[in-house]
């Protein structure tokens, strides 16, 4: 099922594309100067890629509590909403994702613009990962009968 994953923010909305393989991948932000705008790029994204589920970041209190930014992100999912877009939709918990990216890029080493909004779709793509992994847990593990043959089991 194809899904799109978002990181909202007021100025930059991260994405993230996944699909039947279970697999998110960042996509170019949505970053025009009108809401309007960024909403049809979503739009147009959806129609594209034929996306049948939304997940969006959750922004909860470190506390766990709903606050100010979750609440942004609610009427964010009306104006989705409002603009016709009747997909379902996921809210995952997103504390910390864009702290996480900027220290990934920074350990590797690379500098990132925070305008251009590829933060943000790489906090797109942990959420989605994150909501994948726990929809099609990975196979192959020890005792699942798909990997590899354990010596013991040969005795």
């Amino acid at each position: 099922m194809n899904t799109l994953g978002i990181d909202y923010g007021e100025k930059r909305i991260g994405l993230a594309f996944g699909d039947e393989l279970a697999v998110a991948t960042p996509l170019p932000a949505a970053i025009q100067p009108k809401k309007v705008e960024r909403i049809a790029q979503i739009q147009k994204i959806i129609e594209q890629r034929r996306i049948r589920e939304i997940v969006i970041g959750y922004p909860y209190n470190m506390d766990g509590s709903v606050g100010f930014k979750a609440k942004e992100v609610d009427a964010f999912v009306r104006s989705l909403e409002n603009a016709g877009i009747g997909l379902p939709v996921h809210r995952v918990d997103e504390r910390l994702t864009s702290h996480q990216v900027e220290s990934q890029l920074r350990s590797m080493n690379q500098k990132w613009d925070r305008k251009s909004g590829e933060v943000a779709s790489r906090a797109a793509t942990l959420i989605l990962q994150d909501f994948l992994d726990q929809r099609y847990p990975p196979v192959g593990g020890p005792g699942d009968g798909c990997g590899a043959l354990d010596m013991e089991e040969l005795d």
